[in-house]
């Protein structure tokens, strides 16, 4: 578990760091793209929007539990600057721990969370139907989903993201060969498609667990004094917290747009189903500097180094900003061509041209968002990020309920867009005390 120089924090450093996350990060939208591929080879919107719907509804009880991601890398990076090993080593210990109890706690209240969750969904009851058939099977899959998270933290905090882009592609790999086999060989449709994608989880928790197995050999990761020390799981919970009430706003945000577009008919959802898509290669993609920023603005603040914190920020936003307006173009140039290899449907195709042109902005509106929540998860600075998150919520409803009556599935659009604007806003207004509070 060495730690490279610190102080060495050159363009290629960052490009190392960032490059295999992208690539990584990349697969998980170009999954959910081939998830809508396959199902729309049937030509109809139900299926198309049940896959969408229920992946939405999983992503968002999963993704609660995000905040075992973005604190591990904080609090492991923070260690590593530090050059406390056996910390390091209690911090995978603690990650698993959380992971694989949440993921138990989910599937025993499947049942309540799915009822919730379709309580406020206005799809039809075709899609619907659908819909809890796909989360029925998916959903045995949650504590591999969600102990993951802690295992690809534990691993960026240490600038291991070769090991996370194996991971990855190893797992997205294995569900697009099963959707093939599963929907369009045996015909199982969209239970097919979340059996493929529950075994894909439990394969690459395993993977994971392989990439860990160096510390397993210390004992430091069995010390239970110092995993259940109580200064430091307060911390950990702290920082877990305040990140948890961030995660569940911003998953506010997506489910309600999804299900907001579901009441406008299955055409309309098929359609944002289609085009969620662009707005999630866009987003992993550019979380790949966000992450390189979460390691290294880690390290420095750990080392209590607030120029060099600088420079990670600044080094990672410039290189983003150069990826965002790159997709950009491509999403301009192409955009149309993979909507129409997406699904077969005219109706669907002719509806999802639309509202094209949003994606072709979003990435480079949405840039520094994501880049200061890197840096914000790096310096541990969670009350901040939730408390602006608050904000961000609050201008996204004041938006939705001027724009959606008025000019319908754009005003949802455009209010996603001012949402990323908030975000990076009062994100930026805060990072001045992050660098006072690194040199402290």
């Amino acid at each position: 578990m060495s730690t490279p120089d610190t102080d060495k924090l050159t363009h290629w450093r960052v490009l190392h760091l960032a490059v295999p996350i992208m690539l990584s990060n990349a697969t998980v939208p170009i999954l959910g793209a081939v998830d809508t591929g396959v199902v729309g080879q049937m030509g109809l919107a139900a299926p198309i929007g049940a896959v969408g719907i229920g992946a939405v509804i999983l992503s968002a009880f999963y993704w609660v539990f995000g905040f075992l991601r973005m604190g591990t890398v904080g609090l492991t990076a923070q260690a590593e600057g530090q050059g406390d090993h056996g910390e390091v080593a209690a911090l995978l210990t603690r990650a698993l721990m959380i992971g694989l109890c949440a993921g138990v706690v989910i599937i025993g209240l499947q049942a309540a969370l799915f009822w919730a969750a379709f309580q406020v969904s206005p799809a039809s009851a075709e899609v619907e139907g659908l819909a809890r058939q796909y989360m029925a099977v998916r959903i045995w899959s949650a504590p591999a989903a969600i102990a993951l998270y802690g295992i690809t933290g534990w691993l960026i905090a240490q600038e291991r993201t070769p090991a996370v882009l194996v991971l990855q592609l190893w797992m997205n790999g294995l569900n697009i060969a099963l959707d093939v086999w599963f929907v369009l060989g045996l015909g199982w449709g969209v239970q097919g498609v979340a059996l493929a994608t529950a075994i894909a989880e439990w394969s690459g928790f395993a993977l994971g667990l392989w990439f860990c197995r160096a510390v397993f050999a210390d004992a430091a990761w069995r010390a239970w004094a110092s995993v259940f020390d109580g200064v430091r799981w307060r911390r950990m919970m702290g920082v877990n917290s305040d990140i948890l009430i961030r995660s569940l706003l911003l998953q506010a945000i997506f489910v309600s747009f999804m299900l907001m577009g579901a009441a406008q008919g299955d055409v309309t959802l098929a359609a944002n189903q289609v085009l969620i898509q662009f707005l999630m290669i866009a987003s992993y993609a550019l979380d790949g500097f966000a992450f390189s920023a979460e390691a290294l603005v880690g390290k420095a603040a750990g080392a209590r180094k607030p120029v060099l914190l600088r420079r990670a920020a600044t080094l990672v936003w410039g290189w983003a900003m150069a990826s965002a307006v790159g997709m950009g173009i491509i999403f301009a140039l192409f955009g149309g061509i993979i909507v129409d290899l997406m699904t077969t449907s005219p109706e669907i195709r002719e509806i999802t041209r639309i509202y094209l042109p949003y994606l072709v902005f979003l990435p480079v509106i949405g840039c520094t968002a994501f880049i200061l929540d890197g840096i914000f998860v790096g310096a541990t600075r969670s009350r901040d990020m939730r408390n602006m998150m608050a904000v961000s919520f609050c201008v996204y409803v004041v938006c939705v309920m001027v724009l959606v009556p008025i000019i319908g599935n754009h005003g949802l659009w455009w209010s996603m867009l001012i949402s990323f604007v908030a975000r990076a806003a009062t994100l930026g207004l805060r990072y001045p005390a992050l660098e006072r509070a690194a040199a402290g």
